[in-house]
């Protein structure tokens, strides 16, 4: 079951929902700066939250899980799995939120391609085995440079998550391309340049299968910690009208 912390107060409210492995203060990122409140879920296996069930790491779950958490909510941001998992939850609830954002997604009505899904492989192995120094320097290899203490943070948490990882290597979390066409919400895509975990293709498959989205590129592999003003400015735009005529 996922936990969530609330953040500010008032309309509008919205949801974030982090990324695989993000740690605290990562997963507060996209929220930062955005009026009204902020909803931050932690998933299991992360921060203090309880480890997962074995079973639990498929995108249908996750994204049941997620739904729980969202009563009164109408707009979301998703990075990466949480990108996924809210594709999944408009997928089969089509009208469920009014603007979403999708932040890095990794994959969507397709696989991710071999070499993304051959280096998340690698990171499970590590993780399940226990060896910090080889998934870290895994981590490091998606990292700007200078974030020693992100990537040591990063890697702490991840060896929770080798199940996790290899779950969601080869999984695709809309089966059915057809299901996201009925979706109602505006929907933001945000995407990385050079990021091998989350590959550009898969950020533009993602503007082209909603009916009403727009594609944000940014020159960067990691725009969260990069472009972070920008990114802020960004989001404020697309989430911090508490009304829209």
């Amino acid at each position: 079951m996922v936990i969530t912390r609330s953040y500010g107060s008032g309309d509008p409210r919205t949801a974030v929902v982090p990324g695989l492995g993000a740690t605290a203060g990562e997963a507060r990122i996209p929220a930062s700066g955005l009026p009204g409140t902020r909803v931050v879920l932690t998933l299991p296996s992360h921060a203090d939250a309880p480890d997962a069930p074995v079973d639990y790491w498929r995108y249908p779950t996750i994204a049941a899980d997620v739904a729980g958490a969202l009563t009164g909510v109408r707009q979301a941001i998703g990075v990466s799995l949480g990108a996924a998992a809210l594709c999944n939850l408009v997928s089969t609830s089509p009208d469920s939120l009014d603007r979403l954002v999708l932040m890095l997604p990794a994959a969507l009505t397709n696989p991710r391609p071999p070499a993304s899904a051959q280096h998340v492989r690698e990171m499970s192995t590590a993780a399940v085995s226990g060896d910090r120094a080889r998934l870290r320097a895994l981590v490091a290899a998606d990292a700007p440079n200078g974030l020693d203490t992100y990537v040591d943070e990063r890697t702490d948490a991840l060896l929770r998550l080798g199940p996790a990882l290899s779950a969601v290597a080869d999984q695709v979390p809309v089966p059915d391309s057809g299901a996201l066409t009925a979706v109602t919400a505006e929907v933001l895509v945000v995407a990385a340049t050079g990021d091998l975990l989350h590959p550009m293709e898969t950020a533009e498959e993602a503007a082209n299968a909603f009916p009403k989205a727009t594609l944000v590129r940014f020159d960067s592999p990691a725009p969260m910690v990069t472009h972070r003003r920008e990114l802020r400015a960004l989001l404020t735009d697309f989430l911090g009208v508490t009304s829209r005529g």
